[in-house]
């Protein structure tokens, strides 16, 4: 009887959904530095997750976010820019984002049952990885996939709190589709979960099959972190002393009792894709955005949001606040962009990765993050590095590693190290005081 009703209001969500298809304006006009985007559509859970996520797949960056779902209708501005500070000016891309945004299929929250299968599909083969952190462990993993003649195609490499976790899509070095031999399936995990144990971390260290498509590579590598309680404080010693990160993101969670929403203020070092990583933490831990400000100073950003569980329930214990503050903490540093950035441009080769890494091990580098692809026979990987104390590389250790692997392949990109300190901004009220009082937009805009 209660699986018929369940039916019944999923068809008919379904039905109000498509009377009100999504609607989306956007306008070059309304704001001088940048392109405003309006969402507006029937409020479903994961909405602002796939939203913010379209436009964080484009390389957008999302410098302003007004965000308000109450009453079963969704509504969200942004101001976004390209990387070169550019309103979005191409025809293509604008036409682009109104499909996306407009399609109904877009706004559908993707089940997270079934996520970890264990068929590959026809073109790659998709292995998760997670496992403790350790200097090495990638230069292991590559070497492994390259005597099982496994060729990496398209790889995301996360770091954090001691954890690590991978997103690796292979082919066949032979044949350059997908492995389906249950066999050599079998051998491949056997041997990465060996490697992966290499620290006797019995407990956590996974290898896994999984058919892609299914849930995006970037939010499921969030998923795997979260599993994995990456988010649990671990302290590090180097030299006899605490190893800290810098610039450390400033969560607080406090109740509003008139509205009876838990809020949730951030301020954090700003950097690219920070809002899709704050969403989707909240998201896949079953938290719904009501109202929501987002703001991007010279340097910082500052996020405050509205938010109750699924079932309507605010947040209503200190050990729940408290979980929620180390989540989204841990959301913010998984991705920061620690040490330096080496970028990698070469012909691709089975092998080629394995190579790479394997130089970066010999001279001590211990890789923090990475993202690896391949497209048109050109490799082009991008690593964030630091030695194995967590300290700044030298850069006669750059220049060594440059002469061996070859000058024009790898050069520096990024040294975060080096950039100057934030400066100090003031904080800024975002909804407290203004929010439930006046619900126009000229302020945003401006």
């Amino acid at each position: 009887m209660f699986e018929r009703f369940e039916e019944m209001d999923d068809e008919f969500a379904k039905l109000i959904r498509r009377i009100n298809p999504p609607r989306v304006v956007i306008d070059n006009d309304a704001c001088v530095d940048a392109t405003i985007i309006q969402v507006d559509s029937v409020n479903k859970h994961g909405i602002l997750l796939q939203v913010v996520q379209i436009l964080t797949d484009l390389d957008l960056v999302i410098k302003k976010a007004y965000i308000s779902s109450d009453g079963g209708w969704f509504m969200d501005v942004f101001n976004v820019i390209d990387r070169d500070g550019n309103k979005i000016r191409d025809e293509d891309i604008i036409s682009y984002i109104q499909e996306r945004l407009e399609s109904n299929d877009d706004m559908v929250e993707p089940s997270l049952k079934g996520l970890v299968g264990l068929v590959p599909s026809e073109e790659h083969t998709c292995i998760e990885l997670t496992g403790r952190d350790r200097p090495g462990l990638l230069s292991e993993v590559c070497a492994v996939l390259t005597d099982l003649q496994c060729n990496v195609v398209n790889a995301e490499i996360w770091t954090h709190n001691e954890r690590a976790a991978a997103v690796v899509l292979v082919t066949d070095h032979t044949t350059g589709c997908a492995i389906e031999d249950p066999n050599r399936l079998a051998t491949i995990k056997e041997l990465l979960s060996n490697v992966l144990m290499g620290n006797n971390d019995l407990n956590s260290a996974r290898m896994t099959l999984s058919p892609p498509g299914v849930t995006h590579r970037q939010r499921r590598l969030h998923q795997i972190m979260f599993a994995d309680r990456d988010y649990e404080k671990v302290d590090t010693a180097v030299g006899g002393k605490i190893h800290a990160k810098t610039s450390r993101p400033h969560v607080i969670v406090t109740d509003c009792a008139e509205k009876d929403y838990t809020v949730i203020t951030m301020r954090s070092k700003d950097r690219p894709k920070l809002l899709f990583d704050i969403i989707c933490t909240l998201t896949d831990m079953q938290y719904v955005v009501f109202h929501g400000v987002v703001h991007t100073g010279r340097m910082e950003a500052f996020q405050e949001y509205y938010i109750r569980h699924v079932d309507g329930v605010p947040i209503s214990s200190e050990a729940e606040r408290e979980r929620v503050m180390q989540c989204l903490e841990a959301a913010i540093e998984r991705r920061g962009n620690e040490g330096l950035e080496l970028e990698l441009c070469a012909e691709d080769r089975v092998g080629l990765l394995s190579d790479i890494t394997r130089i970066f091990r010999e001279n001590s580098l211990c890789i923090k993050r990475a993202e690896i692809s391949t497209r048109g026979g050109k490799a082009r990987d991008t690593f964030y590095v630091t030695d194995v104390t967590g300290s700044p590389v030298d850069p006669k250790t750059v220049d060594s590693i440059c002469a061996q692997i070859g000058h024009g392949v790898l050069h520096v990109k990024c040294d975060s190290n080096s950039s100057t300190k934030p400066q100090q901004e003031s904080t800024i009220s975002f909804l407290l005081g203004s929010f439930f009082r006046s619900r126009t937009f000229s302020s945003f805009l401006d």
